[in-house]
Parts: C-alpha cells; structure tokens; sequence
C-alpha cells in the first residue's frame, strides 16, 4: 500500500514550502498594499502559488484507488483491488499484495484465491519486475509508494506450512522414489529460503532421520538427484546455529555426509564439504567430525582437486585442525603430501598455506614437507608473491622445519646465499614475518660460527 503523503513527513519539503510561504506572504502584501503594483509582481506571486501547490499536492495519495486515480489492472491486488505495494508471487505464480495474501494465508486458507489450486507451499517471492513497473508508473503520477518491503523471507511457520512440512517428511519414508524426489527437491528449496523451515527441523528428533530415510550408510546406487537434493539439504540445515549440535549428534547423519564426500554428483561431494564445514564451527563437533572419519575423504577429494569442491573441502580441513588430534589425524591420512603438491603446483595457495602452516607444528608434518619438496616451494612463493600474509605463513612453516629438521637447514642456507630471500624479508616484511626470518638468519649465523669454530 501506498501511504498518504505530508509535506511534514519531508525535512527538504519543509523547507521549500517555508521559503515558498514568505515569498507569497512578501509578494500578496506588496499587492494588496501598493495600488501601482506591478504586473511583474502578479507574474512572480503566481508562479510562487503554482510552484507551492505542486509541492503540497503532488505529494504522495492515497492508493485506495475510489475513481478519481486510475491504474493499470495489472498493478492492482485481486483481493484488495487497490495499488500494490508490495508484490509478491504465491506457488501458482499468481501475484498478490504481501500483506493481503498473509492475511489470507493466516487465516487458513490452502488455496490461491484466483485459481483454487491447492498451494505446494506458502513461500512469497517478490515480485521485483511488477514492483518496478509500480514504481515507474507512480513517479509519473506524482504518488510515492511506500515502502514497505520486507527483506527477509522469512514470515514465520503457519499452521498449513508445519502440516506441509509434516507431509514432505511422510513421503521422504515413501517406497516410491518419484515421490521422494518432488519432496527432496521442495524441502531443499524450502531450507534455502526460509530460515523458519530449518528451525522446524528441531522441533522433532525423528524429523532428521525421517529426511534421510533413502539414504543408506555404504549405499552407491543411491539415485544421485536425490542424494544431490538430500545432503544440500542437511547443509541448509547446518547454516541454522541451533541446528550444528543436534544435525552432529543425530546418528547416521555424519557417516552419510562421509559418503557423499566419495560418491554422488560433485555438487554432492561439494554440499557435503560445505555441510562439514558448517558444523565444524562448533568445537565439539569438530571432535565428533574428526572421530567420525571424515579428514581422509576430503584429503581425497581435495587431492582429486575439482575446482568446484577445492574451497569447501579445504575450508572444512583448516576448521578441523585446529584442534590438536584432527591435526594429527590429517598428518596421518596424508594432508601433508597433497597440500604441498597443490601448492606446488599454484593451486589454492592462499588457502593451503595457511592449512600447512597449522600442521608445521606437527613433527611428523615438518618431516614429510622437507620430503616432497616444500623448502624451494616456499622460498619460491617469497620471492614472487605480494600477499604480506603468504610471506608470513611461508617463513612461519620454514622456521618450523629449520628449527626441527636439521636435514633440511643446509639447502635455506645455500638457497639464502644464492637469493638472499629470507635477509629481504627480514629487512621488509610485516613484523611478524621480520621476526621469524630473523630468527632463521641468526640460526644460520650460530650454525656457521660453530662450524667455523670447530
């Protein structure tokens, strides 16, 4: 709905109709005052007067359209039949003003008032073609439109949307597995969009294992749309901070996110990565995760490196390794060899550096980096990039392995002596940075002492 306008309701219109009322005040005193005014100042006293009523008239009306404003059918609400708003569309692509559809809605009602036709669902999606066309056509009237848009699709759980929810459910246990597609797919986009949704899915312990009921732990001719629509489903459900425990701790949801991570479309794998990570952001979960066996699929599919999978997968490693025995867990099943193979390669690199810096710690890490090549790679990776935060992650994972791996502290020597790479750092870097390379440079310092000495 359109509001009534003010001239009140503007500080800018204020202000003109101020100046306008004393330029009229000024002028009609002038008239009446002086008999040999002249036709000048009747010109000016008009154009003040028009210029006034324009500003408090052409201001925004009333859109209860009475015959006095004529609009385009198409812009009016079949229910209310006045100018809409705030247009939105209703599952069977009819277009409605919001408030008069919810109230509608509200009170029951399964249908769309225009065809009849039982809703699939009651999500309101706006209409921001109708609404343009609203608004183009009002500035040309003179009518400002209100505006009333909600931001958030979110209208809150009716009583029709929790038995409709309650039916897709009911036939995710269907044997037929048409029936679970058309459900699986709705309740995807139903979790998507509307965050009350997911909150639905806490209000029953049997909701989650009801969703997953055609999932089977170890099942590989699972129908991979299904599975595809399923498991982005359960990482909607993730995004809802009170879901991350309850979706964790619900048994057979984390080795079914496992699967996923190995078989499925590569959305699957990617969504279940994706899922992974949301719920890693709860420090118990993270352990959970991590006992549960999921570090070495994503290693995997990291290694197996899909463009569309590599952000998701190594967002969900750093996560879990940051506490101590998932990082210990990511050493064992390999994370060491892949990263630095990626990373020599330039693949990922921001990301994966800051992934092998946290597993440096690890002395079993620092052994396996001096193996596949890391040194050269690092110093490397000083030398080209202009990121301060790549430098500092690199330089931090070469003190690691220079102060823990004494295999590896002759070739920085001779690469420093060649380059003077980790001495450029020490002299520009950020401060962080200038104190690990500094570090190092010492290091070499006391080792040639020695060695001299000796």
């Amino acid at each position: 709905m359109a509001k009534t306008g003010a001239i009140e309701t503007d500080p800018a219109a204020v202000a003109k109709a101020s100046e306008l009322k004393k330029e009229l005040r000024r002028l009609l005193k002038k008239i009446v005052d002086e008999d040999d005014s002249m036709m000048d100042t009747f010109d000016r006293a008009n154009k003040a007067l028009s210029a006034f009523k324009d500003l408090k008239f052409k201001r925004p009306h009333s859109l209860k359209l009475d015959g006095t404003l004529s609009c385009p059918d198409q812009f009016r609400c079949p229910l209310s039949k006045e100018l809409m708003g705030d247009p939105v569309i209703l599952a069977t692509g009819q277009t409605y003003d919001r408030p008069f559809i919810q109230k509608w809605l509200k009170a029951g009602n399964r249908t769309c008032p225009q065809t009849q036709q039982v809703l699939s669902h009651t999500l309101l999606t706006p209409n921001y073609l109708v609404r343009d066309m609203i608004l183009q056509w009002c500035n040309n009237q003179g009518i400002e439109l209100s505006c009333s848009v909600q931001d958030s699709e979110d209208e809150g759980i009716t009583q029709t949307d929790r038995q409709h929810f309650e039916s897709l459910l009911e036939k995710m246990l269907s044997q037929s597995i048409s029936e679970q597609k058309v459900a699986a797919k709705e309740l995807r986009l139903l979790t998507k969009r509307m965050p009350s949704f997911r909150a639905l899915f806490g209000e029953s312990a049997d909701s989650i294992p009801h969703l997953l009921s055609p999932l089977s732990p170890g099942e590989v001719n699972i129908h991979p749309d299904l599975q595809e629509d399923l498991i982005t489903t359960v990482l909607n459900l993730s995004i809802h901070d009170s879901n991350k425990k309850l979706v964790a701790e619900t048994p057979g949801v984390l080795p079914l996110l496992i699967d996923s991570l190995k078989f499925g479309t590569i959305e699957t794998r990617t969504n279940a990565a994706a899922a992974i990570f949301t719920l890693s952001a709860l420090d118990s979960n993270k352990t959970i995760i991590g006992k549960a066996g999921a570090i070495k699929p994503l290693i995997d599919l990291l290694d197996e490196g899909h463009p569309l999978a590599m952000k998701d997968v190594a967002s969900a490693i750093f996560n879990l390794c940051i506490i101590h025995e998932n990082k210990a867990r990511a050493v064992r099943d390999g994370a060491v060899v892949v990263i630095t193979h990626k990373i020599i390669e330039r693949v990922l690199v921001d990301e994966l550096l800051t992934i092998l810096a946290m597993l440096s710690s690890h002395q079993r890490a620092i052994e396996e980096m001096g193996v596949y090549g890391a040194v050269p790679c690092l110093l490397s990776i000083i030398r080209e990039t202009t990121c301060g935060r790549n430098k500092e992650n690199c330089i931090a994972i070469l003190y690691n392995i220079c102060f823990n791996d004494r295999t590896k502290w002759k070739e920085m020597r001779e690469d420093e002596d060649a380059n003077g790479t980790i001495t450029e750092l020490a002299g520009n870097g950020t401060s962080r940075a200038k104190r690990k390379a500094s570090a190092i440079l010492e290091r070499f310092n006391r080792i040639a002492l020695i060695t001299h000495t000796a």
